[in-house]
């Protein structure tokens, strides 16, 4: 089975992260994620992230704070996923569902309260640790 490449951004703005929500239609559809997509062939994974997050949500990121958080590799049973994660902080434009998204800022503390695909459990036990971004 093919194993799909997936640049994935936590967007951290203080104790708030970005989130957006899977179109039902899609692939664990309907449960939150953090905004992402898949890394093209040639291409370099923060180059992919900052080309999707302009595509989904038309913000411009600061790739110097693009930091690595973790990379999650997730079997489905009917797709495999690699999620090369990373922190940033710095971005220009006002974050947007470009794709019809609903996108939130929720605090840290309520990440627990959403539903997230399996693959996220790994991104979500990194981001709930006292001493993310410290």
């Amino acid at each position: 089975m093919k194993v799909v490449k997936v640049a994935v951004g936590v967007i951290v703005n203080g104790d708030e992260i970005l989130l957006s929500l899977r179109n039902p239609q899609q692939h664990q559809g309907g449960k939150w994620e953090f905004p992402g997509g898949k890394v093209e062939a040639g291409e370099q994974t923060v180059d992919a992230l900052a080309r999707e997050l302009q595509e989904e949500l038309l913000i411009n990121i600061d790739k110097t704070s693009c930091k690595p958080l973790i990379r999650v590799e997730h079997d489905y049973g009917d797709k495999q996923v690699c999620l090369d994660v990373y922190t940033l902080t710095r971005f220009e434009g006002e974050p947007q569902g470009a794709e019809q998204q609903e996108i939130r800022w929720v605090r840290r503390a309520e990440l627990a309260n959403l539903k997230f695909p399996d693959a996220n459990e790994p991104i979500l036990a990194q981001i709930l640790k006292p001493d993310f971004l410290a």
